[in-house]
């Protein structure tokens, strides 16, 4: 998890390091006040500029501070549970852990029971649902990559938990580890829906959708990112995708360099994997071929393969060509795990 540690005193300095070195869960970036900072840190002297200039560019800020400073300093940026990054502060003496903001979706929770374990601190955690030890929607759906149709609709299913009603669940998915909170078939008025059709087998359903789909991509020498971005929009309209399922996408080692697709995936969020010509042709499957494309790449089909390649999973959209890109897309199985953490 991409964090930024900041810090303000000469005891918090020193946690922030101590963090960063034995805190391998997370990705950390330091920043220290200028007058306790090391060579190892950014140095900063206004934390509203520091603030303004990072907080949509990390999955976690952890402030080692005391709790008003970094509520104050994030309180304009807060937008939505949903996009919102994991807040945490830590005071500078290392006794407390405490999510404050994202607990569910963003990982704070998980996070600061991590960031405990590993300098010695008390994980202080407020949400209902976990000091509870009830079951929480937003955190089944954020460690199982499922996106959130409908807030208030999981809003009303936490609130149900939590009165001791019954909560229903239908999937079009395998899982595995269901909690005593929940309970599989139609027969409640309130329950969960995994899956894409849009089924609603419940008066009010909270509708989970799995992000899984993985993209493959082939384009031709300095294809720019519009032209990528439109042939992928177009093949998903096509095929009745939903754009917010992607999850990843993937192409041939060839292309893993090229500033147009790069462009793309930074654009939108997406990590972008590649793979040689031999392990491209290794996938099992059964995959339109082109000579010419062999000729160059040394893949007889680089979209469909490496869209399969990199779920494990089935084509559920074959080549489409368009511009000088070809897309595919192939859906990752999932095995969904009641139980299953962000970290």
């Amino acid at each position: 998890m991409k964090t930024a540690l900041i810090s303000f005193t000469e005891n918090g300095r020193k946690l922030s390091q101590q963090i960063a070195g034995k805190a391998d869960i997370i990705t950390a970036e330091r920043y220290c006040f200028s007058a306790h900072s090391d060579d190892d840190s950014h140095s900063f002297d206004s934390l509203s500029e520091l603030i303004a200039g990072i907080f949509n560019e990390y999955e976690a800020i952890v402030f080692v501070c005391a709790c008003g400073i970094a509520v104050r300093a994030v309180a304009p940026y807060i937008r939505s549970k949903t996009s919102d990054p994991a807040v945490i502060v830590i005071d500078d003496c290392g006794r407390f852990a405490i999510p404050v903001l994202s607990g569910h979706i963003g990982g704070a929770n998980a996070l600061a029971e991590r960031l405990a374990e590993a300098v010695g601190a008390q994980p202080v955690i407020t949400t209902a649902t976990d000091t509870g030890g009830h079951f929480s929607p937003d955190s089944f759906a954020a460690a199982n990559s499922l996106i959130i149709t409908d807030m208030d609709a999981a809003k009303a299913v936490a609130a149900a938990v939590l009165e001791g009603r019954k909560i229903g669940f239908v999937s079009n998915h395998e899982y595995k580890n269901m909690p005593d909170d929940i309970s599989a078939g139609t027969g409640a008025d309130i329950g969960i829906y995994v899956g894409t059709a849009g089924r609603t087998p419940f008066p009010l359903t909270l509708i989970l959708v799995p992000k899984n789909i993985v993209l493959g991509i082939g384009c031709k020498r300095g294809t720019d990112s519009a032209a990528i971005g439109n042939a992928v929009r177009t093949a998903l309209k096509t095929a009745g995708i939903a754009p917010e399922r992607v999850s990843c996408a993937a192409t041939i080692d060839l292309k893993a360099n090229e500033e147009g697709l790069l462009s793309f995936c930074g654009k939108n969020g997406l990590k972008l994997k590649s793979y040689t010509a031999q392990e491209l042709m290794e996938t099992e499957g059964s995959f339109s071929a082109s000579e010419f494309v062999q000729s160059v790449t040394g893949a007889d089909n680089v979209c469909e393969r490496s869209a399969v390649k990199c779920s494990g999973g089935q084509l559920i959209l074959r080549k489409t060509a368009l511009d000088g890109v070809t897309v595919a897309a192939a859906e990752i199985p999932l095995l969904l795990d009641f139980e299953r953490r962000i970290l």
